[in-house]
C-alpha cells in the first residue's frame, strides 16, 4: 500500500475573537463529515490534553476560512479543521492545564464546550499524546520493520495521477500500474529532452563523485531534476547510490540511517546491506534508533524513480542499490546532534567514508536538497507576489542570499557555509544546509559547478522555495 504523500503547509490566520457559535470542527475524510468523538473527562488525556507537533494551514468551508490541523509528524493522515482563532487555544493544550483553566487563560468568550469539542476531535485524528496516537505509532513500527522495502507514497500519488489521465479511474489496478510506470518514464524523459534541449554540455563523460538535485515535489521541480540527472545518461552504472536527505518530520536529533530498500512504480532499489553494517559497526545502533523518521520522508524517495531510470539495471536485472541518510542541520549545534544524543555530523561522515573505502567499488552520492522557503506560508509578513517594490526587494534579495551561499557551495567551502548560516541564523530557512555539507565533505571534490538553479512560488505569493541542480567531480 502506499503510504502518504508527504504535504506542505501554511501558516493560518490570525483573529482575536473566538466565536463559540459556529461548528467549525471536521475531520477530513473520504466520506462525509463523521459525528464528533465524545469528551470524556476521566480520560487523563481530555481532562489535562497534551497536543502533539502540528503544522497548522488555512483552508475553506464554503465561503467560511477554517484552520487546518495535520500531524508535523506525519504519523496520523487525518486532519482536522477547525476555527481560525483556535490558534488561541492550542498553545494552552500542554499537558498541565485543566479544560477550565484553559477557558480561563484564553478568555475572550471561549467556553468549555468549544474546548471539549475541539479536543475530542484532535484525540480522534492522533494529534493529541494519548492511547489514540500511542496505537498509531505501534502499527506504524511494526509495518516499518516487518518489510524489507519502503512503499511508495508521492511517486506512487503522480504515477497513479498519470495513468487515471490516461485509462479513467474505472481502470484495473494492474493496468493503471502498468501504465503508470510507463507514462512516470516518459515524463521522466520530457523533463530531460526539455531540460537540456539548450545547453552546452547536455552529458557527462564520468560518473561524478556526487549530484546536487532537489527534493521539491516533480511539477515545482522537475527542471533542476532533469538538468543534473539527464547529464548522467550515459555514465558508468555505480555499484551503489548513497542519498543524503533532509529529516522534514521525524523525530532523529542527528544523522539517521535507514536499514530499508525503496519501492517505486518503476520497481525497487534494494538496500545495500554491506553498508548498513558497516556503518553500523563504527556508529553503533544509535544510527538507526530513529528510522522510523524514513517512513514518511519524501527528500530520499524523489531520487529513486531517477536512479532507476537514468543509471538503469545491471546484467541480471537489478537496479543499483540505495543507502538512505537524513542529515540534520549542522547550524544549530555546530554539527553535534540538537540534544548531545544524536550521531553527529563529523563522526558520520568519517564513518560513511571509511564504510565505502571498506565496500569498495563504485558510488554516486546524492545530496538531495532544497534551499530557500520564504513567503507568508513560512511565517514571512512581505507577500512574495507582484511588481511592487516591496515584493520585488523581498524576492531579489532572497535571489541574492543563495547566490552568496551557493558561491560557497561552488567553491567548496563547506565549513564556511555553515559558519555562514550559522551567523546570518539562515534567513531564508534553506533546509537542507546538512546534506549539503555533508555530501563535499564526504566525497571531498575538486570541483564543483551549479548547473542549474531555480525557484517556485505559487500563484497566491504564499510561499516560494528554491533549489539547485549540481555535479561534485
Amino acid at each position: 500500500m502506499p503510504r502518504q504523500p508527504a504535504t506542505q503547509g501554511d501558516q493560518a490566520p490570525k483573529t482575536d475573537r473566538i466565536p463559540c457559535n459556529v461548528d467549525y470542527t471536521r475531520r477530513m475524510t473520504d466520506t462525509p463529515a463523521s459525528q464528533p468523538a465524545p469528551f470524556d473527562a476521566n480520560l487523563p488525556h481530555h481532562a489535562k490534553p497534551k497536543l502533539r507537533p502540528v503544522r497548522g494551514f488555512p483552508a475553506k468551508a464554503g465561503e467560511q476560512m477554517v484552520l487546518g490541523l495535520a500531524d508535523a509528524r506525519q504519523i496520523s493522515d487525518k486532519v482536522v479543521f477547525t476555527m481560525p482563532a483556535a490558534q488561541l487555544i492550542l498553545p494552552m493544550l500542554d499537558g498541565n492545564r485543566s479544560i477550565d483553566e484553559v477557558v480561563a487563560a484564553v478568555g475572550r468568550g471561549l467556553t468549555r464546550p468549544v474546548v471539549e469539542q475541539l479536543v475530542a476531535q484532535l484525540d480522534d485524528a492522533g494529534l493529541l499524546f494519548g492511547p489514540v496516537f500511542d496505537a498509531l505509532v505501534v502499527k506504524m513500527r511494526h509495518d516499518f520493520d516487518s518489510t524489507p522495502n519502503l512503499p511508495p507514497a508521492s511517486t506512487a500519488a503522480l504515477a497513479e495521477q498519470l495513468a487515471v489521465k490516461e485509462l479513467g479511474e474505472s481502470a484495473a489496478e494492474a493496468q493503471k500500474a502498468e501504465v503508470g510506470a510507463t507514462k512516470l518514464r516518459e515524463l521522466l524523459d520530457q523533463w530531460v529532452d526539455k531540460a537540456l534541449e539548450k545547453v552546452e554540455n547536455p552529458s557527462l563523460s564520468t560518473l561524478p563523485k556526487a549530484i546536487l538535485a532537489p527534493h521539491i515535489d516533480y511539477p515545482r521541480g522537475w527542471l533542476n531534476y532533469a538538468s543534473v540527472w539527464g547529464r548522467l545518461r550515459v555514465v558508468d552504472r555505480p555499484d551503489r547510490v548513497v542519498i543524503l536527505g533532509t529529516n522534514h518530520f521525524g523525530e532523529g536529533t542527528g544523522v539517521v540511517g535507514c536499514d530499508k530498500g525503496y519501492v517505486t512504480p518503476l520497481g525497487t532499489c534494494e538496500v545495500d546491506g554491506v553498508l548498513v553494517g558497516a556503518m553500523r559497526k563504527r556508529l553503533g545502533d544509535r544510527l538507526y534508533q530513529n528510522r522510523y523518521d524514513h517512513e514518511r520522508e519524501h527528500s530520499i524517495e524523489l531520487q529513486i524513480p531517477w536512479v532507476q531510470h537514468i543509471l538503469g539495471r545491471d546484467d541480471a536485472g537489478n537496479f543499483c542499490k540505495v543507502y538512505g541518510v537524513l542529515v540534520h542541520d549542522p547550524t544549530v549545534n555546530a554539527g553535534e546532534s540538537y540534544d548531545g544524543n544524536g550521531v553527529a555530523l563529523d563522526p558520520f561522515i568519517e564513518a560513511l567514508r571509511e564504510s565505502l573505502e571498506e565496500a569498495g567499488g563504485t558510488t554516486l552520492v546524492i545530496a538531495s536538497a532544497d534551499l530557500s522557503h520564504v513567503g507568508p506560508a513560512f511565517g514571512d509578513q512581505q507577500a512574495l507576489a507582484g511588481e511592487e517594490g516591496p515584493a520585488v526587494e523581498f524576492r531579489n534579495k532572497v535571489f541574492q542570499h543563495d547566490r552568496d551561499m551557493l558561491n560557497l557551495v561552488r567553491e567548496n567551502k563547506p565549513d564556511e557555509l555553515v559558519s555562514s548560516m550559522a551567523w546570518q541564523q539562515n534567513p531564508t530557512r534553506w533546509c537542507s544546509v546538512g546534506c549539503i555539507v555533508a555530501a563535499m565533505k564526504a566525497v571531498e571534490p575538486s570541483t564543483v559547478e551549479i548547473v542549474n538553479y531555480a525557484a517556485a512560488m505559487d500563484e497566491q505569493g504564499m510561499g516560494m522555495v528554491s533549489s539547485a541542480a549540481g555535479v561534485m567531480s
